[in-house]
């Protein structure tokens, strides 16, 4: 069972330190053969226009065979439970976290598994949660993803796209939800191109709503774009991290499941972190859908794409995000997954990523129960969105009159399981001993890639990242909490800024952090360090 403990790809990733971070990418791995993506199908949402990139072959770092082949030579290997305690007990070294007692029951060595990967969380990220919600713009796509309700053939699906006032009215119905950072998403179709999205990103940025509502930070999850597309999308300044699922690193797979449409050419789309970075969105988040292959080769090749970034941009993913498959309007293969990923399987492999890239930042959505959200991020999870919708249009609309006809009438990209409401999210965080955070304050100071992962590695994240949470929080309180909850958080921040904080900060730390609260009291907006 814990052979993935066994194969660790990525285990570089922990201990790796710092270099220059002026890299030539053409430098890089230069025993490698470069590869120049084929046209196997065409791009069309996106020309590149700097065709004289070449990158490393995905098939090179992303090992099939290798992979295939550790997951059959560790199954023995993986029942030594001295091994595998030793694998966690080097872990923890490395992310300066204290060992645990010994046992030879594979009951205690799956809690050992947890413990670790909760204790380096909290090492690097404390008891942060990073809040945030999706924003479904567009639903046309010309793919034929099998498992997706916004796939081509699914002729049921109303097709719809925001106007520029429906947009304004979706980020205004997130704001007052007390929302500062979004997940900006669309299908892949020429009837939404683009500039389009150009556009919506700017309009995004530019809604504002009493008392003081704002976007400050938009990532993405959008079609693949070519390097000169990725520099037009840095150039707005305003969008942080790019987000691109494989969805499944099996090859087979991948081509069953992507039968027809632009997303069906592997390599182009497992190239595209390559592509941000090197046109300067240097944080980029991978995933994978688990329930379309086994998913223990899925996350050994997740961790083997981690570690191609690191590799070649000193830097690798900024954010992993682990979807379950959940049912999808249309689609009988979301309902019944070729490979099931059970709940004790699912902590587990969320656990042994936290492990094996200690750094990143984990991403859990509300495809989960409130019950197994709340014990994924016992496994080490960071981020979480509130109050999602998957429906194009579905927040303004469910705030209309008519909330119940116009929702009947939505249909969303997957199924949730966590339909709570930001607030009640945020309370549910606090009570469980967690700091909700709307940081954005790396993204504006530059504190990004590279820059972002050498801070993590020194230990020194906790003088800016738990600061800047306390901040949100209290602005959050004051503008959008009632009585009850706004009481319930200034304990919190009371007891973060006080001798029983669940961080230490530095003197000159807590003397900033000190100054900066005393600005939000006076109803500033928008302080960090």
């Amino acid at each position: 069972m814990q052979s993935l403990l066994l194969h660790n790809p990525a285990g570089r990733l922990a201990s790796r330190s710092a270099r220059s971070r002026h890299v030539s990418v053409t430098s890089r791995s230069s025993t490698v053969a470069r590869f120049v993506p084929g046209s196997k199908v065409q791009h069309l949402w996106s020309v590149e226009r700097e065709t004289h990139h070449t990158y490393r072959d995905p098939a090179d770092f992303i090992n099939e065979a290798a992979i295939l082949k550790a997951l059959e030579t560790t199954k023995d290997a993986a029942k030594d439970t001295a091994l595998v305690r030793d694998i966690l007990a080097k872990a923890k070294e490395k992310a300066f976290v204290v060992h645990s007692p010994e046992s030879k029951s594979e009951f205690v060595q799956m809690n050992d598994i947890f413990d670790t990967a909760l204790a380096i969380k909290n090492r690097i990220y404390g008891n942060r949660v990073v809040l945030f919600a999706p924003l479904y713009i567009a639903n046309h796509c010309v793919n034929s993803c099998t498992y997706c309700a916004f796939r081509s053939a699914n002729k049921g699906m109303e097709r719809s796209i925001l106007t520029d006032d429906d947009l304004r009215e979706e980020v205004a119905a997130l704001q007052k939800q007390g929302h500062r950072r979004i997940l900006a998403l669309t299908g892949e179709s020429p009837k939404y191109s683009f500039d389009d999205f150009l556009h919506a990103v700017d309009v995004i940025a530019n809604v504002t709503t009493e008392p003081c509502g704002s976007i400050r930070r938009i990532n993405v999850e959008i079609p693949p774009l070519s390097v000169s597309d990725m520099r037009r999308l840095k150039a707005t300044d305003k969008v942080g991290t790019f987000v691109l699922f494989q969805e499944t690193y099996h090859r087979g797979t991948f081509k069953t499941m992507h039968p027809t449409g632009p997303k069906s050419d592997f390599d182009y789309r497992v190239l595209t972190q390559d592509r941000a970075m090197r046109a300067g969105l240097d944080d980029v988040g991978i995933g994978a859908l688990f329930g379309l292959f086994d998913y223990r080769y899925e996350v050994c090749a997740m961790l083997m794409h981690a570690e191609h970034l690191e590799r070649e941009y000193n830097a690798g993913p900024h954010t992993i995000s682990v979807p379950r498959m959940r049912p999808a309007d249309g689609s009988e293969l979301s309902i019944a997954p070729p490979y099931p990923v059970n709940d004790a399987d699912f902590k587990k492999l969320v656990a042994i990523i936290r492990i094996a890239v200690p750094y990143t930042g984990m991403i859990l959505s509300t495809r989960e129960t409130p019950d197994m959200r709340s014990d994924l991020l016992k496994c080490g999870m960071s981020q979480m969105s509130a109050g999602s919708r998957t429906d194009v249009g579905a927040y303004h609309k469910d705030h209309t009159l008519s909330t119940e006809a116009n929702l009947g009438k939505l249909a969303g990209q997957f199924s949730l399981m966590d339909h709570r409401p930001t607030d009640e999210i945020v309370r549910w965080l606090m009570d469980g001993g967690y700091v909700p955070s709307w940081c954005t304050a790396c993204y504006r100071q530059g504190r990004t890639g590279e820059a972002f992962m050498d801070i993590c590695k020194a230990g020194d994240i906790h003088d800016f990242c738990h600061p800047n949470s306390l901040l949100t929080l209290q602005e959050y309180l004051m503008d959008y909490a009632d009585e009850d909850l706004r009481q319930k958080g200034e304990e919190v921040i009371a007891r973060e800024m006080g001798e029983h904080a669940s961080e230490p900060l530095s003197a000159q730390a807590r003397r900033r952090l000190e100054r900066k609260m005393n600005q939000v009291l006076k109803g500033e907006h928008d302080i960090y360090i």
